[in-house]
């Protein structure tokens, strides 16, 4: 199946949030949302295969975390895919099913989705381990990437995250212009509760940013902590995939090939209780403008990534790592991925 491919212009100004508003944006959206949907049952057992395994060879028995390399060793899918059910063919293979079905039983990332203004677009680091000295509720990633075109797993494409801290603030932008010291949140609209986008002060910062190619399963791992929140924004973490890259001397990376941009959420139930906890409970707005839900979210982001028709799951699924959520968690989504698709790698902000 190929999909439609257009170039998207540059939306100027920081209210031209990235969204389908033309009828061919939109009919490019939905050729894309459909198919994802097409593998919905690839991308279900895909999700599913690594959470069965997962249990079988990390939580089972063991009364005690495992250790970073042994949690994230080659081959901890394998079984867990190739033992399932399904052979091969009848479980990567692209069948349609009924929208009920794919709604309440896949996790597929919505296509386009704002960047947002503070991606860098030097300096990433291709790591699994991105928390560097954050405090925060230990977060262990399962990101999976199936290509649409094929409803397979995607191996050897760069998956790059970023978020913000426990306090709300991402790597490098710590302060607010000077200028904009005293200003308060916008009220009503769209743009409800956000403040201008913070300038990039510290280079040299690199905490809650890193990339990490898809294995031989297309999945790609990460360590990190739970995110915090900050004014107008509902907690999320970003990602972008990029097929080809271009590795630096530093351990950084640079490419112009972005095949996806999107956001990842969580329910908001957790985000609550994770709210009580320290150092969450030291974030600067908790006692003023509080967080932000979901529903909420400004300039429709949580709603936008649900896709033009709402059917999309953009919330990873999570699991405990111990007996409590104190011990941490593991999320698991899947992103429904076109690999020959090219956009343009800024802010659409």
């Amino acid at each position: 199946m190929r999909i439609l491919l257009v170039l998207l212009p540059l939306l100027a100004g920081v209210a031209a949030h990235k969204e389908p508003k033309t009828p061919q944006e939109i009919e490019v959206q939905r050729a894309l949302q459909a198919a994802a949907y097409h593998c919905a049952p690839a991308v279900a057992e895909f999700t599913a295969a690594r959470k069965r395994s997962w249990a079988q060879k990390v939580l089972a028995g063991r009364p005690a975390l495992p250790g970073y390399e042994e949690l994230f060793a080659d081959g901890t899918y394998a079984e867990g895919i190739s033992g399932t059910p399904n052979d091969e063919q009848t479980l990567m293979s692209c069948s349609p099913v009924h929208e009920t079905r794919i709604q309440n039983n896949t996790c597929v990332l919505a296509p386009e989705v704002t960047e947002g203004p503070y991606y860098h677009t030097v300096g990433h680091p291709i790591r699994q381990n991105i928390a560097e000295l954050q405090d925060g509720l230990l977060l262990l990633l399962d990101i999976g990437v199936i290509d649409v075109e094929t409803c397979k797993p995607l191996p050897n494409v760069l998956v790059d995250i970023w978020s913000a801290n426990a306090t709300g603030h991402y790597a490098g932008h710590p302060f607010p212009s000077p200028d904009l010291a005293n200003e308060k949140p916008q009220v009503g609209g769209k743009r409800s509760g956000l403040l201008s986008a913070f300038p990039r002060s510290l280079p040299q910062q690199t905490f809650l940013r890193g990339a990490w190619p898809t294995d031989a399963n297309g999945v790609a791992q990460f360590t990190t902590i739970f995110p915090g929140y900050y004014t107008g924004r509902a907690t999320h973490v970003h990602t972008k995939v990029f097929p080809t890259w271009t590795t630096h001397p530093n351990g950084t990376f640079t490419s112009d090939a972005l095949a996806h941009v999107g956001q990842f959420f969580f329910d908001d139930e957790v985000n609550l209780r994770v709210d009580n906890m320290h150092p969450y409970t030291t974030n600067p707005i908790r006692d003023s403008y509080g967080r932000t839900r979901n529903w909420r979210d400004s300039l429709n982001i949580f709603e936008d990534s649900h896709g033009p028709e709402g059917k999309y799951n953009p919330v990873f699924k999570l699991d405990l790592l111990g007996g409590v959520i104190s011990q941490g968690l593991v999320g698991y989504i899947t992103m429904g991925v076109n690999a020959s698709a090219r956009y343009d790698n800024f802010w659409k902000g």
